[in-house]
């Protein structure tokens, strides 16, 4: 049996559906993804032994710029994906049993399916924008993916010979989605149909890198702050504010250079600066991450015991945050641009003992099943 798994997006859009490939691979059968060209995904997929059909343009050239895109670069992006779709995944998924789509607005995968006449399935990884919850945001958010999906997909389903689409978010989204998230970070709302499946997580046994580990030994345990692939969307002084923030509570710092690039403000030797690493290793031997909330690096913050602070960038983040503060197992705080006040106050909450404690026992309610779970689930429905 073989299956495409296909996902565009951050790394965080990314990663689960190489989670889910190595499962796949795991009960026997043949799996490829199509993820777009950006060198972290090259890296990854090449880590996880599971190969990689480019597709589309990079990520990153567009979400680590000086300024977050435009409501044009939106547009344009949205034309490209949809042909790149088209073209990639049309190769890609011939002799395939199944295609599974998530990530960004996956417009043309299903079309790719229907042309092949193979079972196709939408994910994704949290409930915000997927599921009715507020009548006029949900109204809204269908308008939206109208205005910029629905020309460039019915004149590619045109050229196959496929008839037009009226409302591209239902056809994309399926009457029976799948929901890979933790449940007890994103409940799942009550929509018939719907299959939640539980995080898609990699595995990751990488060792630390020697100079992290000569440093998270020479003294207590510090505190990470990143913001991962959020490149332009975050603060230009959030490095500094961070790095203050921490040091008023007396605590090393644990920065993560991430697609927004970010560095020390001094030579001190409280403060490391890391690349892309084992954040499942990590996180157990922190006091407390500092992140924009993204599903994976809070279900990996939550699964490692780690108490958090979330300070929401965009999209499902400001749900995440408020989860953890209801949880009791971090901080969500007010607003995408902190100050070292405002920081200072939600590191003073996620540093107290009872958050810790609490972090601790969640931890261990957090499944670890999901993408066996769904691999399970792919193959039952390619062999129907």
């Amino acid at each position: 049996m073989r299956v495409l798994l296909t996902s565009v997006g951050s790394r965080g859009d990314v990663e689960p559906v190489v989670g889910l490939a190595v499962a796949v691979r795991d009960l026997g059968a043949d799996v490829q993804v199509c993820a777009p060209p950006d060198e972290d995904f090259v890296k990854l997929l090449a880590r996880a032994g599971v190969p990689l059909v480019p597709l589309g343009p990079s990520v990153r050239s567009v979400v680590a710029r000086e300024k977050p895109p435009t409501p044009e670069d939106a547009f344009r992006f949205a034309a490209e994906l949809v042909a790149a779709r088209f073209d990639t995944l049309g190769t890609a998924a011939e002799g395939c049993d199944a295609l599974l789509a998530a990530g960004l607005m996956p417009a043309g995968a299903r079309d790719v399916a229907e042309k092949l006449g193979i079972p196709y399935v939408f994910a994704c990884y949290q409930t915000y924008g997927h599921f009715p919850q507020d009548e006029t945001a949900w109204e809204q958010g269908a308008e939206r993916a109208n205005a910029m999906y629905r020309e460039p997909l019915n004149s590619h389903r045109a050229a196959l010979g496929l008839p037009p689409v009226d409302d591209v978010r239902a056809h994309v989204f399926t009457d029976k989605p799948w929901l890979a998230a933790e449940p007890a970070l994103c409940p799942p709302p009550e929509v018939e149909d719907l299959v939640q499946t539980g995080a898609w997580i990699l595995p990751d046994d990488r060792p630390l890198p020697a100079e992290l580990e000569a440093f998270l030994d020479r003294g207590e345990p510090p505190v990470y702050v990143g913001f991962g692939s959020m490149g332009a969307y975050v603060p230009k002084d959030i490095a500094q504010v961070a790095i203050e923030a921490v040091r008023a509570h007396g605590r090393r710092v644990l920065l993560a250079r991430g697609w927004a690039g970010l560095t020390s403000i001094d030579d001190a030797d409280d403060c490391f600066v890391v690349g892309e690493v084992n954040q499942q290793s990590l996180f157990t031997r922190v006091a407390a991450v500092v992140h924009h909330g993204g599903a994976g690096t809070t279900t990996t913050t939550a699964r490692a015991g780690a108490p958090q602070v979330i300070v929401p960038q965009i999209a499902d983040q400001p749900h995440f945050a408020a989860k953890v503060a209801e949880l009791g197992i971090g901080a969500a705080h007010d607003g995408s641009t902190p100050t070292v006040d405002s920081l200072s106050a939600a590191l003073q909450v996620a540093l107290a003992p009872e958050t810790r404690a609490r972090a601790n026992a969640v931890a261990g309610s957090i499944r670890t099943d999901g993408a066996p779970v769904a691999a399970k689930l792919l193959l039952d429905t390619a062999s129907r």
